[in-house]
């Protein structure tokens, strides 16, 4: 026998031995005198008369391409409970990326069970809360040395005159002015800082 049988030509390319038949009835491969198969010509008669759309393709693995910020996370989540890390460009085994993942899942019931206690609060209403709050302080500030400005001149007019023995008096106007000056300084100093509400 020159070429090879029906059967081993058929494990050769990877088709059943019924359809090396009838692409051997169709003539569709290159048959030697004594009815054995020329696997090389064979072969190249069939890629050019086989219809590329009709054609199996190997299967690929149905595995979808995992974003990096995941893998990222993950190692985030390894390295905060202490576990090990997987190195960069290494991968994450499976093992890593379940254990991960239950401590990402008992992280939130924790923070879910923290918000049904009243111990956490939304950012957004916590932002509100001390925005309001530092409004209502800035605005006692401000009107705080009208307010004080007469007392402290009549106590610093009796404490005065009590020392030396002449009478020197505080007008109010003029102290409720150097008042407010330092609290509006003091004020725009405060108004610089700026909480970091990472």
């Amino acid at each position: 026998m020159q070429g090879m049988s029906e059967r081993q030509y058929a494990a050769h390319v990877g088709l059943s031995r019924g359809a090396i038949q009838k692409a051997k009835t169709a003539e569709r491969l290159v048959l030697y005198p004594d009815g054995s198969i020329n696997a090389a010509a064979s072969d190249a008669r069939r890629a050019e008369t086989t219809d590329p759309s009709k054609t199996r393709k190997p299967l690929a693995p149905k595995m979808k391409p995992v974003p990096e910020a995941a893998v990222a996370a993950v190692g985030d989540t390894l390295r905060e409970q202490g576990l090990a890390v997987p190195a960069v460009g290494s991968g994450t085994t499976f093992l890593q990326a379940k254990t991960a993942n239950e401590v990402l899942k008992a992280q939130e019931r924790r923070v879910r069970l923290q918000k049904l206690k009243g111990e956490l609060i939304e950012r957004a209403r916590a932002l509100a809360l001390v925005f309001r709050l530092a409004r209502e302080e800035r605005d006692a500030w401000v009107n705080w040395p009208a307010r004080a400005a007469a007392l402290m001149a009549a106590e610093l007019s009796a404490s005065c005159s009590d020392a030396t023995g002449q009478q020197i008096t505080v007008e109010p106007a003029a102290m409720q002015k150097v008042l407010e000056k330092h609290v509006r300084a003091h004020l725009h100093e405060l108004a610089e800082v700026r909480p970091d509400f990472r």
